[in-house]
C-alpha cells in the first residue's frame, strides 16, 4: 500500500527551542536490556515502516516540565479481554518491561485494548508503550486515547494513530508503524502549542501483529504532573 507520510518527531532540541525557557529536564525514562539490534532486512507484507538510512540511532531525550514523571506506576488496569491467555494486567503498570516471559499480557485475537486509570486528571506530556520486544515484531492498528471517564464517552482524544485503512474502527491514522525494541514507543502528547494534554484515563488499542494475531503488552508508562 501508499505509504503516506507521518508528522516529523519533536526531538529534544526542539522541544527546548519551543519551550522558549530552560526549565525542561528530560524525564526520568528507564530503558529495558535490548534483546536483538538493527532492523530486520524482510518487511512483512503490507507493513507501513519509515525506512531510514543508515544505522539506527538512539532516541533523543524527552524534554517535559520538571517533576514530570511515570503517573501510570502501580496505577489499577482494565481491559476489553479481563482473562488474558498470559499473564495479569497489573503487570502493564508494575515497572518491569524486560524481554521476558513474565513480564507481558498476552489477550486474544482482533481488536483489543487496555486501559489505565490514573486516579486523577493530570498534565500528560508523554506516554511511552512496550509491547513484547524480544524478537523485531510489529503490532497492527496501534491507537492510544485518552479520556475524563472510564467509559470513554467525555473528552476522547487520540493521541497516536497508525491505522491506516480504519481496520479497528477507530478512524484512519496517519503515523507509521514501527517494530517493537527496548526503547518503546514514545508518544509526545504536547499540543502545537506546547501545553500538556488533561486526562485522567489512558487507554491503549492494537489488532495482533506481524508473527501471530495476538495481543501482547508488556509496559505502559505515562510522564505527567498533577492537572493545574
Amino acid at each position: 500500500p501508499e505509504i503516506n507520510p507521518a508528522p516529523a518527531p519533536k526531538t529534544a532540541a526542539n522541544a527546548v527551542a519551543a519551550a522558549g525557557a530552560g526549565d525542561l529536564v528530560a524525564i526520568p525514562l528507564e530503558l529495558p536490556k535490548p534483546r536483538f539490534s538493527g532492523t530486520p532486512k524482510n518487511l512483512p507484507p503490507g507493513t507501513r515502516i519509515k525506512i531510514t538510512a543508515g544505522p539506527a540511532k538512539p532516541r533523543d531525550p524527552f524534554l517535559a516540565p520538571k517533576g514530570a514523571k511515570n503517573v501510570a506506576l502501580k496505577r489499577p488496569v482494565t481491559a476489553s479481554d479481563m482473562e488474558p491467555v498470559i499473564g495479569t494486567l497489573d503487570l502493564i503498570t508494575n515497572g518491569s518491561k524486560e524481554a521476558v516471559e513474565d513480564a507481558y499480557v498476552e489477550l486474544g485475537p482482533n481488536v483489543q485494548w487496555v486501559q489505565i486509570d490514573l486516579g486523577a486528571q493530570y498534565d500528560i506530556y508523554a506516554i511511552v508503550t512496550w509491547h513484547e520486544h524480544k524478537d523485531p515484531r510489529v503490532y497492527k492498528d496501534v491507537v492510544i486515547q485518552v479520556a475524563d471517564d472510564k467509559d470513554f464517552i467525555t473528552n476522547v482524544r487520540t493521541v497516536f494513530n497508525n491505522d491506516n485503512d480504519n481496520s479497528a474502527g477507530l478512524g484512519l491514522g496517519e503515523a507509521w508503524e514501527f517494530f517493537e525494541t527496548n526503547e518503546g514507543q514514545l508518544v509526545d502528547c504536547k499540543g502545537k502549542d506546547g501545553k500538556a494534554i488533561k486526562a485522567r484515563y489512558v487507554r491503549e488499542y492494537s489488532n495482533g501483529n506481524t508473527a501471530d494475531d495476538l495481543n501482547r503488552y508488556s509496559e505502559i508508562e505515562v510522564y505527567a504532573l498533577p492537572a493545574k
